[in-house]
């Protein structure tokens, strides 16, 4: 979390999504004291938001004129509605289509001769607010395409109730409060690992009282010996270094789910100004290109408009606390594009962007920006998980499985796993990684 003016930015995790009694991190938030009172009300623990969190919005479009929220709330619930119906094909043997993307398209073009009753102009903005929707559920999913994201095993993904919130004090309040119970020393932080030496023979020096399975050789030359090692790293980072960070290799049948699953890039665009531009009670500001369908291939070169795949910004709350920012989130190829660019070109795109959008040709530019850059971070490489197509969730739990594989093995559990990409119905959230941490350690615990 980084300070602007008095406030603070949330470079990663953002919210609690789904803040009711089923949610850890709830929870722990709730005993800690580290939420507002909205978030205790019994009405908001109970709200179905469906993972899409309903903030009071504007939709601007790219002629610079503000769109009637009649005509985006009907094209938006009919995503919604298709988006839901995706859910029926869990577990099906022949799913209609591969991917959530192609099913989704074959769904709209199929409405097409129907859609706002069949009026041209009005037929058009129903399919570019249609592909704006897309580009959220890409933020959402992680991805750069919903073409990439599997059809059949989409379901399976769990949003629990409630109307997701924010700390007010930063996610990183929750981190605090948990290492505050722990010895002094006892987590080492800016001590990259190089390798994990597991199913070795590893003794102390001048003590040779005991052997360890495993040696964690770091990359400042400090080594630790371990019978037990919880590996937490991003699915990123093992898809691109899992074979020299494992010494022996993981087994085949752990590589491929590596391989298998989906890991792409959402980042944030935080844009500070000296004044709104926008309506106190306007929470979210949406972006609709009125030249895009979902019918089409967008617009070949990305790099020159790699700003169109933003969805919008959130305005960050209470002003009092944040001033006035707006975050904006971008995912997939155009985001990773944004991280190689200059902090220059990124405000004066972002700037350009909100004179055409708000049709105000002398919007003052924001006075600061700051931006995540989740792929170019070398222990991330990117956001979060999702099941691809050519993956299930099976790989999910493949990845889950400790190792050695052999139950009976005198050394049980050597390499344990856990994060975000091992939980099966909650992966890509905060709490699908505190689960699966507790999991681990329970494992541990039953030994």
């Amino acid at each position: 979390s980084l300070s602007a003016a008095s406030g603070l930015a949330e470079m990663g995790a953002h919210w609690i999504h789904g803040p009711s009694p089923g949610n850890p991190v709830f929870c722990l938030a709730s005993q800690y004291g580290l939420l507002g009172p909205e978030a205790a009300l019994e009405e908001n623990q109970q709200a179905e938001a469906g993972g899409h969190p309903p903030l009071p919005s504007v939709t601007y479009s790219s002629s610079g004129r503000v769109l009637s929220p009649k005509a985006v709330s009907e094209a938006r619930d009919l995503f919604y509605a298709l988006l839901a119906s995706t859910r029926a094909f869990q577990g099906s043997k022949k799913p209609p289509a591969p991917s959530v993307g192609q099913y989704l398209r074959a769904e709209i073009a199929r409405r097409v001769p129907t859609m706002a009753g069949g009026v041209e102009d009005a037929r058009r903005l129903q399919l570019a607010v249609l592909a704006a929707c897309l580009k959220l559920e890409c933020c959402i999913s992680g991805t750069h395409s919903m073409d990439l994201v599997a059809l059949e095993p989409f379901g399976e993904y769990v949003s629990l109730p409630g109307l997701d919130c924010t700390f007010p004090g930063g996610y990183s309040s929750l981190s605090e409060c948990l290492l505050s119970a722990l010895p002094e020393g006892t987590v080492l932080l800016n001590k990259p690992v190089r390798t994990i030496r597991w199913r070795g023979s590893f003794r102390e020096e001048g003590d040779d009282s005991r052997d360890f399975p495993i040696r964690v050789e770091c990359e400042d030359g400090d080594a630790f010996l371990a019978d037990h090692v919880i590996v937490t790293v991003p699915l990123g980072f093992l898809k691109e270094r899992h074979q020299e960070f494992f010494q022996p290799p993981l087994p085949e049948r752990k590589v491929e789910a590596i391989q298998r699953l989906g890991f792409g890039t959402n980042n944030k665009i935080f844009l500070e100004f000296e004044q709104p531009f926008w309506e106190p009670e306007q929470q979210l500001l949406e972006v609709v290109w009125e030249d895009e369908s979902p019918l089409e291939e967008p617009s070949a070169d990305p790099e020159a408009n790699w700003f169109k795949k933003l969805i919008g910004f959130v305005v960050l709350q209470p002003p009092e606390q944040h001033g006035h920012v707006l975050c904006g989130f971008i995912a997939g190829k155009e985001s990773e594009h944004m991280e190689k660019l200059s902090n220059a070109e990124v405000l004066s795109a972002m700037t350009h962007l909100l004179r055409r959008l708000t049709g105000n040709p002398s919007l003052p530019a924001p006075r600061s920006m700051l931006r995540s850059r989740w792929h170019s971070a070398p222990y991330t490489r990117g956001s979060y998980s999702y099941v691809a197509v050519g993956s299930s969730g099976d790989d999910i739990d493949v990845l889950a499985q400790p190792l050695p594989e052999d139950p009976q093995d005198p050394r049980p559990l050597q390499l344990l796993f856990a994060g975000e990409a091992t939980h099966r119905t909650f992966y890509s959230t905060t709490h699908g990684a505190l689960l699966s941490g507790w999991r681990e350690a329970e494992r541990l615990n039953h030994l």
